[in-house]
């Protein structure tokens, strides 16, 4: 189970770094409120929710793997919970 958490946080990291990456290439104003892909974002990386002001790309990278690491650990309990009882 250790394993697949793991494989979410990843998974969070990689998103983060993702939306980074096109923040970054995109032309300005990348990811305003103007940008209509700002919901997408929004659903894949939660920080953006809670954050009231611009964090540092490296907090932002923990906390959407922290985030997928908490998300997978609830799916992955409940996965084997349901697998116990059938």
């Amino acid at each position: 189970m250790k394993y697949r958490i793991a494989a979410w946080a990843s998974a969070g990291l990689l998103v983060a770094g993702l939306w980074a990456i096109y923040a970054i290439v995109s032309k300005p104003p990348a990811l305003t409120s103007a940008d209509p892909i700002l919901p997408l974002v929004r659903i894949t990386c939660p920080i953006t929710l809670v954050s009231f002001y611009p964090l540092s790309l490296y907090w932002v990278l923990v906390a959407n793997a922290a985030t997928y690491a908490l998300l997978g650990l609830i799916v992955e309990t409940l996965r084997r919970r349901l697998r116990r009882a059938q």
